[in-house]
C-alpha cells in the first residue's frame, strides 16, 4: 500500500580539514504506477537535493536569551547551491498494485528526501569510521 525507496550515496572525505562532498548519489523507488516519468524523476531528484541540505548543511540556530532563530533570513541560513549537487539519479521499480487505487499510483511527496540524510551519514561512516547521529554533520564530527 505504501511507497518505499533506498537511496546509495559516495561521498569524499578531506582527512586534512575534514570536508565532506557528495560525489553521486542513486535513489530507487518502489511508488506504484508512474504516470509522469519526468515529473517523479525531478520531484525526486529534488527531494534528494533537499536531502543533502538537510545531511550537510541546514541548521536552525535559536537564540537562547528568546528562542528566536538567529538565522531566520535566506542570507544566514546555507542551502545547497549548482556547485554542492553532483551527479543525482532516481529509478523506480516497476510495480503494479491493484489494492491501493483504481490507476494504482502511490504518493512520492517525502520518500526521496527521508533516505539521503541516512546514506550520507552511512557514506561518511564508511569512509572515515566515525559514527555521526546529529544533523547537519560538521567537519568537527569528523576531524
Amino acid at each position: 500500500m505504501h511507497a518505499f525507496g533506498v537511496v546509495f550515496a559516495e561521498v569524499a572525505v578531506d582527512p586534512d580539514v575534514g570536508m565532506i562532498r557528495v560525489r553521486r548519489a542513486l535513489g530507487a523507488y518502489g511508488a506504484g504506477r508512474i504516470i509522469n516519468p519526468r515529473l517523479a524523476q525531478s520531484q525526486c531528484i529534488g527531494g534528494m537535493v533537499g536531502g543533502i541540505g538537510m545531511a550537510l548543511m541546514e541548521q536552525t540556530v535559536l537564540d537562547p536569551r528568546d528562542g528566536r532563530p538567529v538565522n531566520a533570513h535566506m542570507a544566514d541560513y546555507l542551502v545547497p547551491v549548482n556547485l554542492d549537487i553532483p551527479h543525482l539519479d532516481a529509478v523506480f521499480v516497476d510495480e503494479e498494485d491493484p489494492h491501493v487505487n483504481q490507476l494504482g499510483v502511490k504518493g512520492l511527496g517525502e520518500i526521496a528526501l527521508v533516505g539521503m540524510a541516512p546514506a550520507i551519514a552511512n557514506a561518511v561512516f564508511h569512509a572515515t569510521g566515525r559514527r555521526v547521529r546529529n544533523l547537519p554533520i560538521r567537519i568537527e564530527d569528523v576531524l
